[in-house]
């Protein structure tokens, strides 16, 4: 079996103020959990800026794939400039948890937060429980809440049988 390694790496400086201050920002803005979810994205970002680099001396098609894939996830880019420019908080407004909370399916971001973790939320039809699932630009207006479907028991309260009856026997006359 695999060892998983770490998808992020702690800061240089653990107790750097202004950076504290910083991710306290990011966490309410976002309504993240922990830290280690801010230093995943910018791992991420980290990523996406290594690729361009190593792109920088490539042909112009394989540059255009890296924008095709960013350009799935919503974010605009056109050249290689916007791609380093890139920052965490183009990456983390792009989140299943920031989009639910930015369509108004929740009142505010932790609840966005909760419905998706507790699968109130649709992607396509299809329950997702992961805040942090990047949504691409198709999907984006297929999020839905789910809608409860009355169960047995409270159909059988809507109507007694003797109305249903009734309903029948009016239909065929």
């Amino acid at each position: 079996m695999k060892r998983k390694h770490k998808l992020y790496s702690n800061p240089k400086k653990p107790f750097d103020k202004v950076r504290i201050d910083e991710e306290k920002n990011i966490m309410k803005e976002f309504g993240l959990k922990n830290k280690k979810e801010i230093w995943k994205a910018e791992a991420k970002v980290k990523l996406v800026r290594e690729k361009a680099r190593k792109l920088i001396k490539s042909s112009p098609e394989n540059q255009k794939n890296l924008f095709n894939q960013l350009k799935k996830i919503d974010i605009k880019v056109d050249s290689l400039t916007d791609v380093f420019a890139l920052n965490i908080k183009d990456y983390l407004g792009r989140r299943l948890q920031t989009i639910v909370f930015k369509k108004r399916l929740a009142n505010t971001i932790k609840e966005a937060r909760q419905k998706i973790v507790h699968r109130k939320i649709l992607v396509d039809q299809k329950g997702i429980n992961k805040p942090s699932y990047l949504v691409p630009v198709e999907l984006e207006n297929k999020i839905t809440l789910k809608v409860k479907s009355p169960s047995s028991k409270e159909i059988s309260t809507l109507k007694n049988p003797s109305e249903i009856k009734n309903e029948i026997n009016e239909s065929k006359s």
